[in-house]
């Protein structure tokens, strides 16, 4: 890969007619995020939950976008539950791997849009991306632009589901965002909304 994170030669080539593809990460801890409920007005109704110290649930998602096919959403989940020998996050092999099922499954090269958080830069990941530059461009997203990625969107929506869900163990928390993106990946119109919700423009 060259500076700034433009893949050259046979990867730009490769990119013709290829999948444009949107990877992000996100985290939730058994706390829930704020959300909108019903209830009488004028009285905020509170959920009482016990978060605290209870672990983390990590994802990680990829919207893939092209001309003329469905848009597809591909997502990793990982439950930290503070064991000494669990991984806290994502690592490198994470994206690895959902690079390749995505790869497999989408039967064509895949444009990659991301930022540039320390782990999308590490050694490891970066020689996969140029062992495959046949079938895999990869571009950075500007700095501090979350809203030109569409994978936030697909957060946003997980999240606002989970809202008001006072979960009595990780487990718990970890099976509603699982059930909330496998609900996502058989609604390509939605997908597309979150596209759409960036002001990017997908041309033929």
């Amino acid at each position: 890969m060259e500076e700034g994170g433009l893949a050259a030669g046979k990867s730009t080539t490769a990119a013709c007619d290829g999948w444009i593809v949107f990877e992000d990460e996100a985290g939730q801890s058994l706390t829930p995020p704020q959300a909108r409920s019903w209830g009488r007005r004028g009285c905020t109704p509170v959920v009482r939950v016990r978060g605290r110290g209870s672990g983390r649930v990590s994802m990680a998602g990829m919207t893939c976008y092209k001309a003329g096919e469905r848009s597809r959403l591909f997502y990793s989940v990982r439950e930290y539950t503070g064991r000494k020998d669990q991984p806290k996050g994502c690592g490198w092999r994470d994206f690895r791997d959902l690079l390749i099922r995505a790869r497999f499954q989408l039967g064509g090269p895949i444009v990659l849009v991301w930022d540039n958080v320390r782990l999308h830069l590490t050694k490891s990941l970066r020689a996969f991306i140029e062992a495959n530059a046949d079938w895999l461009t990869v571009l950075q997203l500007p700095t501090y632009a979350p809203d030109l990625n569409p994978q936030e969107g697909v957060w946003s929506l997980v999240k606002r589901d989970i809202g008001n869900l006072a979960a009595a163990d990780l487990s718990q928390t970890t099976r509603a965002v699982e059930r909330k993106l496998k609900m996502l990946q058989y609604k390509p119109e939605v997908i597309n909304g979150c596209l759409a919700g960036t002001g990017l423009v997908l041309e033929a």
